[in-house]
């Protein structure tokens, strides 16, 4: 247990050692100053990435793989495929004991600067992130057998439009966060099986057979059938 508690604080130093640039945020070392709570953030958000890891690396039977972070998701609530709203328990239907059990979620983001009066009482909310915990909560999978990530684990925004906007990842972004996700498998049970979610991580992913529809734009209907397969 002591190694497997060394290997993945390892793995969180790597992850919080990527600086951020012009147009990739690190929501685990870099502090908003417009958008975030208090210079504190990084660590609690952090600290919410070593509960959600440290309770599955040992038991994970699926790592499901998307693009990369999104403003709404992991940028303020430091887990990944995963928002505020839902950690702060605004969807009944989402136990947050499933996702953090031990650590209570902090908020990290910035009311005084919310973008809606939503935001501002309830955090951000990210509609695939609503989709996937949804769906696995219907699913006879433990939550900790399933762990989800980003082939580019961090958070991609276009420059011109700021912090609260999203772009797709460049080709060396991703080959930079294939690395991150290498050294995630390594933690891993030998047998987890590796799933791509969407089109552009299943090309990056290149060789892994199993693959699912984005949720996005449309697609939960076909991305809940799909995966449903691959769980059953």
């Amino acid at each position: 247990m002591e190694d497997v508690n060394q290997d993945l604080e390892d793995f969180l130093k790597r992850v919080s050692e990527y600086e951020s640039t012009q147009d990739t945020y690190n929501p685990w070392a870099s502090y908003d100053p417009i958008y975030d709570f208090g210079a504190e953030a990084p660590r609690i958000r952090l600290a919410h990435l070593r509960e959600y890891l440290g309770c599955r690396i040992e038991k994970a039977r699926y790592l499901l793989v998307a693009e990369a972070v999104g403003y709404q998701g992991a940028k303020f609530s430091g887990v990944p495929l995963t928002s505020e709203r839902i950690l702060l328990g605004y969807h009944s239907e989402i136990e947050v004991s499933d996702i953090l059990p031990i650590l209570k979620f902090k908020r990290t983001s910035n009311a005084l600067t919310a973008p809606s009066g939503a935001v501002k009482t309830k955090g951000f909310a990210e509609p695939t992130a609503t989709i996937v915990w949804s769906f696995l909560g219907e699913t006879k999978l433990r939550p900790t057998e399933v762990v989800l990530w980003n082939i580019f684990p961090f958070h991609p925004f276009r420059k011109h439009a700021g912090a609260l906007s999203n772009r797709a990842p460049r080709a060396d972004e991703l080959a930079l966060g294939k690395k991150y996700l290498d050294q995630l498998i390594a933690l891993l049970p030998p047998k987890v099986e590796l799933i791509a979610i969407g089109e552009k991580a299943a090309q990056t992913l290149d060789g892994v057979p199993a693959k699912v529809r984005h949720p996005a734009n449309g697609g939960a209907r076909i991305f809940r059938e799909q995966l449903s397969k691959l769980v059953s």
